[in-house]
């Protein structure tokens, strides 16, 4: 590999990795809201959410499963993070000089239930893509990157939508609502898979290793 080779692929990882956690952090934002798309009840974070597995597919490929899953941990410390500010600012007292200002407590304040569902699922769904991702370049091999992505996604999707609706709103909302939005989000996320395929072509593979476990080795 030349120079020019690495640096391009670490400017790909650097800017691929910044579009993933910018999409994590989105979404959890826009989660706080439910809105109703052609009949179903979606939290809005399903807008954007959806395109993170792509995306951590594309890490995957250009800098291997062990980065790809420090980046899931890192996305998920970050979220909760950006929570925790949130609610650090809701909590201190306002200038009155310049008013209540109590549209940002309303709107940004976390909802922490939300906020761990959120995470609990993104954690778990996203390891479990690259889990699929790396089987499928141990059973298979590089070909056929198209049906790489659309073959983890198809586990992670429904996985990831169960976990966060279990957790956030099974108890608290309608069953008929926790349902539709449960669906929404399958069909929301399907068709996110779709059309975010092609991206998997934008990165410069690199070799991924199959992962051999060794007897009495830690992996």
């Amino acid at each position: 590999m030349t120079e020019s080779d690495r640096q391009s692929g670490l400017v790909s990882v650097a800017v691929v990795s910044a579009a993933y956690i910018a999409a994590q952090m989105l979404s959890d934002i826009a989660s706080l809201r439910i809105v109703v798309i052609a009949g179903f009840s979606v939290d809005a974070g399903t807008l954007i959410y959806p395109f993170t597995f792509t995306l951590r597919d594309l890490v995957h490929k250009t800098a291997g499963i062990k980065t790809a899953r420090w980046l899931i941990v890192a996305a998920a410390v970050i979220n909760l993070l950006m929570a925790g500010l949130f609610w650090l600012v809701t909590k201190l007292p306002p200038d009155m000089q310049v008013g209540a200002q109590l549209e940002f407590g309303r709107v940004l304040s976390p909802v922490w239930r939300i906020v761990i569902a959120s995470i609990v699922a993104e954690v778990v769904s996203e390891l479990v893509d690259g889990e699929v991702y790396q089987l499928w370049v141990n059973r298979i091999g590089m070909k056929l990157q198209w049906m790489r992505v659309l073959t983890s996604n198809s586990v992670s999707v429904p996985l990831d939508s169960a976990l966060f609706c279990g957790l956030a709103f099974v108890g608290r909302m309608p069953f008929a609502v926790v349902m539709s939005i449960f669906l929404a989000n399958i069909i929301a996320k399907g068709i996110t898979t779709i059309i975010s395929l092609p991206w998997i072509y934008l990165v410069r593979e690199r070799k991924i290793k199959p992962e051999v476990r060794i007897p009495g080795q830690d992996r």
